[in-house]
């Protein structure tokens, strides 16, 4: 009788058992198949008699590695002795489970190390990206800030941001959006920070202050003073966007900005002369602009007062139609009337030695009052007019352009130097005497010398100084 061996027919049989030899005892917790001859006679069971899942016996023939048909012989006579007994298939079944347990687990560890591996990329990147949390409305793809759409314009942008009560700047995503699409043109100015590049987004020129990562500090700053609720102003250089932009090699620090072809009042003056109403224009936009930096805005988004600390003709920028417009905020503070303390940043940079006020230079400023910080910028603002005033043409006579203080100290000065002039010997840029015979400039040379009194209490509000101003146009 011949049966497949996936019928359930089990053997027995009658006869002697090999022992296995010790180094075949164990196979993955088990045993190796014990091989089993059986010299002599053999018999079989009926069906009914026998269950291979507790017994599952299988045939093997000698020498070869396939299953055979099992032999059930009539003769007695060691018709059976080239047949090998085992339990091959009952271990191969009980090594499946293991297989797949070893597999579950290592796909399981590897899922576990990529989101590890995930968590720990966006971590950095977002210790990197030095801005603020982003949020759902931060979304570009919404119908709000539609930046795929190709015919938006920053200004789009900006009015969608202004539109509402107060802003706090761009969406994250849009400001890198932006920042992203821009191609850099030329270097168009450098300082202790970097470079000042100009760029190209969709046919727009931008600037491009790009920091070094030491002053990564000065960066973050500079981003979080721009995108303070209701800053934005026209006499307040107009803030796009700040990224950070990591080739693998370095990592730069990006802060994007309205684009003024005049460059700084510094390389305007340099160049240029101005008339007496234009004067007048520039030095009230100015003023305008430091006072609603030194406004503070109560309400619910309202504005805290903020003083810029570094005011000089270099980080004021000529508009096309030559009014002015405040920029460089890095060493702004901010006053927090809550607890009526002042938010100084962590950096290691100082003011414009040349444009510090005397309680600057002597230390005796009172770090603790913010009104202490309005006064220091009142009066670099009178510097700044004195050298606005000086390229005033009237009847074609003007000054050739010079910083404050040029004829008394080098032109990178100490802090002792500025502090015997300022501090001990109290000097002041000279008035010429051609000024007084201009009713202009002889109005706008009593408002300096109101900006720069020794004592601080002295001197006129930026408010004052723009109202002042307004009644001489």
């Amino acid at each position: 009788m011949r049966v497949p061996l996936s019928s359930s027919i089990s053997i027995y049989l009658f006869g002697f058992i090999e022992s296995p030899s010790p180094s075949t005892r164990s196979l993955a917790g088990g045993l190796y198949p014990r091989q089993i001859r059986s010299p002599g006679i053999c018999s079989c069971l009926e069906q009914t008699e026998v269950s291979l899942k507790h017994d599952p016996y299988w045939c093997w023939q000698k020498n070869t590695n396939e299953p055979q048909w099992m032999d059930c012989c009539k003769e007695p006579d060691f018709c059976n002795k080239d047949i090998v007994f085992g339990y091959a298939q009952a271990q191969e079944e009980e090594k499946w489970p293991e297989q797949m347990s070893i597999i579950t687990a290592l796909c399981v560890m590897i899922v576990l190390l990529a989101v590890a591996g995930a968590l720990i990329f966006y971590g950095r990147r977002k210790r990197n990206s030095g801005a603020r949390q982003i949020l759902p409305e931060d979304s570009v793809c919404g119908a709000s800030y539609p930046i795929l759409n190709g015919h938006t314009t920053i200004q789009d942008f900006i009015e969608m941001t202004t539109s509402g009560s107060g802003s706090a700047g761009l969406p994250l995503l849009v400001q890198r959006s932006i920042a992203r699409q821009i191609q850099l043109v030329e270097v168009i100015g450098k300082g202790r920070f970097g470079e000042v590049w100009r760029g190209r987004w969709r046919g727009e020129n931008v600037a491009v202050k790009i920091f070094s990562s030491r002053e990564e500090c000065s960066w973050f700053r500079e981003a979080e003073i721009y995108q303070t609720i209701m800053l934005r102003h026209e006499n307040i250089l107009g803030f796009i966007a700040a990224d950070n932009k990591d080739n693998g090699t370095w990592t730069q620090l990006w802060l994007v900005t309205d684009y003024h072809e005049n460059g700084s009042l510094f390389d305007f003056l340099t160049a240029r002369y101005v008339d007496p109403d234009t004067m007048l224009e520039m030095a009230y936009s100015i003023a305008t602009g430091l006072a609603h930096l030194h406004m503070d805005i109560v309400g619910t988004r309202g504005k805290p007062a903020i003083a810029h600390r570094d005011l000089k003709s270099k980080n004021i920028l000529v508009k096309s139609n030559l009014t002015c417009c405040i920029g460089d905020l890095g060493l702004a503070v901010r006053h927090i009337v809550a607890t009526d303390t002042v938010d100084i940043p962590s950096t290691h940079r100082v003011g414009t030695k040349r444009y510090m006020a005397p309680e600057v230079l002597d230390e005796t400023i009172n770090l603790y009052q913010f009104d202490s910080f309005k006064r220091a910028d009142v009066y670099a603002l009178g510097l700044v007019l004195w050298e606005i005033a000086r390229r005033c043409n009237v009847d074609g006579i003007y000054d050739e352009y010079q910083l404050p203080f040029y004829d008394v100290v080098q032109p990178d000065p100490t802090i002792e130097e500025m502090r015997r002039v300022v501090c001990e010997d109290q000097q002041r840029p000279s008035i010429p005497s051609r000024w007084v015979a201009c009713s202009t400039l002889n109005a706008i040379s009593k408002v300096m010398k109101e900006c720069w009194y020794q004592h601080p209490a002295a001197r006129l509000s930026a408010l004052r100084i723009k109202k002042t101003l307004a009644n001489l146009r």
